[in-house]
């Protein structure tokens, strides 16, 4: 049976399918898609996901899977052995709720706004606005999952496939300098002290010490280790 291919960008919303699929011991093939030379838009990965987006997880049997929810809630009910799917309906339905509010509103209408700012205003004098906006939007949606994590380590009660796509926000908060409301600082520290997150951290080039401030190929105001082990690139 063929190896499963999964299509990332280093730093970016696969970097939670990617922790999913390092936390399941998976075996699989890592490509890496630059974004910014825009891979996505050549015709060999359209070819694999017409959308044009990030990730892409080809299965074993050659199906492809492109949103990241889908795909983590897959990885994580198709393999019940590992117990990253909660089995209690209401705790699923909580993990399921979290992880479409990270998805569609902290992400794709908050810090959207804040990296792809043009695709939200097309005349430079709106961009200012615009990316404000994003930040209003993030910290709010931010606040609303603290009041989730309340009394809880993990979103739903113990780590599941919810957590690392609650992760990349946090990161990318952290990479911004936005402050944390406690319960969802807290939860970023627990995910920050898992090894197999630092492990990532390490194999998409950041520095597990400072996550969201320093790229490990990027000239550091401290020392950091000298090398680094790559994702893997088809």
């Amino acid at each position: 049976m063929a190896a499963m291919k999964f299509y990332m960008t280093p730093g970016s919303c696969s970097t939670g399918i990617h922790i999913i699929l390092e936390e399941l011991e998976e075996v699989f093939e890592a490509h890496v898609v630059n974004l910014p030379a825009g891979d996505n838009a050549r015709p060999e990965y359209l070819a694999i996901n017409p959308k044009a987006t990030i990730p892409a997880l080809v299965r074993n049997d050659g199906s492809v899977l492109t949103e990241v929810v889908s795909i983590a809630y897959w990885l994580g009910r198709s393999r019940p052995r590992a117990g990253l799917w909660p089995q209690d309906v209401e705790v699923e339905t909580r993990a399921l709720d979290i992880m479409a509010h990270v998805v569609g509103s902290v992400h794709c209408q908050g810090f959207a706004r804040i990296f792809a700012t043009a695709s939200f205003a097309l005349h430079p004098a709106d961009h200012e606005v615009v990316r404000s906006h994003g930040r209003r939007i993030a910290q709010q949606g931010f606040g609303f999952i603290d009041t989730v994590l309340e009394g809880r380590s993990y979103v739903a009660d113990r780590f599941s496939v919810a957590d690392p796509i609650l992760f990349y926000t946090q990161f990318w908060a952290d990479k911004l300098g936005m402050r944390l409301p406690p319960n969802v600082a807290a939860h970023y520290r627990r995910m920050l002290a898992r090894p197999v997150v630092q492990r990532v951290l390490r194999e998409e080039g950041y520095n597990p010490a400072a996550p969201g401030g320093a790229r490990l190929d990027a000239p550091p105001p401290a020392p950091v280790p000298a090398e680094t082990k790559p994702a893997p690139a088809g």
